[in-house]
């Protein structure tokens, strides 16, 4: 990962930065792929196949992301997700049969108040943030990503923590403080 305080979402944009391409894919390529095999029941090489086909419209796409427009790139990668099996769902299920299960679906993957919307929108952000918390702690030491993870992730008391690791509260605090501008940076338009 580059030092860039730029956010993975601005690095992509840059396409010669296909570290940054690489890294959306590997975030985004088990979700969406998890999406297709569970919630709509797609067999492997089906669900391999879309999971590529809207990873391709993303990267085509990009640069037209606009959060101010658009709104989240959380919601604009399930209406590209929506519309790709939308399509799948034309191409693959025979006219006669009634079968509208797909589409069902899909009309409450869209619908903001449907539980099956928001469980997608769950997962999207706690995928996200794994993928981005594992990828930050490469960048600190021992001390001040444990310091981080119990201050901020376990909400442990910075009295307690800095007793544990031997370090002042102070640091404690700097520690949690390097950790978290790093994330908000990666996390920048992928994360509300």
């Amino acid at each position: 990962m580059t030092e860039t305080s730029a956010s993975l979402l601005d690095r992509v944009r840059r396409q010669s930065d296909s570290e940054a391409w690489h890294r959306l894919a590997a975030v985004y390529s088990p979700l969406i792929r998890g999406w297709m095999r569970r919630d709509l029941r797609l067999q492997d090489h089906d669900a391999d196949d879309l999971v590529q086909e809207v990873l391709a419209v993303v990267a085509k796409r990009v640069d037209e992301f606009d959060r101010q427009r658009t709104g989240s790139f959380r919601a604009w990668l399930k209406s590209i997700t929506v519309n790709c099996l939308r399509s799948f769902a034309r191409k693959h299920q025979p006219a006669a049969t009634g079968d509208s299960q797909i589409l069902e679906m899909l009309h409450q993957i869209e619908d903001p108040a449907a539980e099956l919307s928001r469980q997608w929108d769950r997962e999207h952000d706690e995928c996200v943030m794994k993928q981005l918390l594992d990828d930050v702690k490469q960048h600190f030491t021992e001390t001040t990503w444990r310091a981080f993870e119990r201050a901020a992730l376990e909400n442990v008391s910075t009295k307690v923590v800095a007793a544990e690791l031997g370090i002042s509260p102070n640091a404690v605090f700097i520690a949690r403080s390097r950790v978290m501008t790093r994330l908000r940076q990666e996390a920048a338009g992928l994360v509300d």
